[in-house]
């Protein structure tokens, strides 16, 4: 049975006559290195993917299994990231709501009404709600926080190849201990996050 109740904040929108309503949630605002990565996804109005849920309550495995079953059921996906050097120009929250914005529009179809995790809108006139902690109330932000987070992962595997003294692997860049400690002995490379106070705090900024 999906987790979600009876009245999920998709329900009162379909009750307005919008159709096409996609949910969107990002990944790594809080990491010490890589990207922050967004996901929009449009789930129909009947469909049901059992053990949906919020990405930071299920499992490594579970969210892999649940990342195959949005991309094979949901109406559309899409992904936006904003790589570190943007962050560290805007800021992390500038560059979350950026990655959202391109999430929205790599879904590559019309879309009536967006639900976002969280406190702020994105930039877009597209009639939207923000809706806080939306990855356990509503399956769409639900689904887009597995995409997000899977891709966002994915994506520090690959780092970790090429940087293996930070582990990236199994902190996918976020402050661990062991992190923080690879930091202050090897330096930082080009995906950490400078300005960010874990960084410059070990490279004694």
């Amino acid at each position: 049975m999906i987790p979600f109740p009876i009245t999920h904040p998709e329900r009162g929108i379909y009750a307005k006559g919008y159709r096409s309503i996609a949910g969107v949630d990002e990944a790594g605002r809080g990491p010490l290195a890589g990207p922050v990565v967004a996901a929009a996804v449009i789930l129909s109005e009947d469909c049901i993917i059992p053990g949906i849920a919020d990405s930071k309550k299920l499992s490594a495995g579970k969210r892999e299994a649940l990342f195959s079953k949005i991309h094979e059921d949901a109406q559309a996906v899409g992904i936006g990231i904003v790589d570190q050097r943007e962050i560290e120009k805007i800021n992390i929250l500038q560059a979350s709501l950026k990655a959202m914005v391109f999430a929205v529009v790599d879904l590559g179809v019309l879309v009536d009404y967006l639900l976002v995790d969280g406190i702020h809108n994105i930039p877009n006139q597209i009639p939207q709600s923000v809706i806080k902690k939306g990855d356990s109330l509503s399956p769409s932000i639900s689904a887009a926080s597995i995409i997000a987070k899977v891709t966002r992962d994915r994506i520090m595997v690959a780092y970790h190849r090429i940087y293996p003294e930070y582990n990236f692997a199994q902190n996918k860049g976020y402050g661990t201990k062991e992190h923080m400690l690879a930091i202050k002995r090897f330096g930082c490379r080009e995906i950490h996050r400078k300005t960010f106070k874990g960084v410059k705090e070990y490279l004694g900024g």
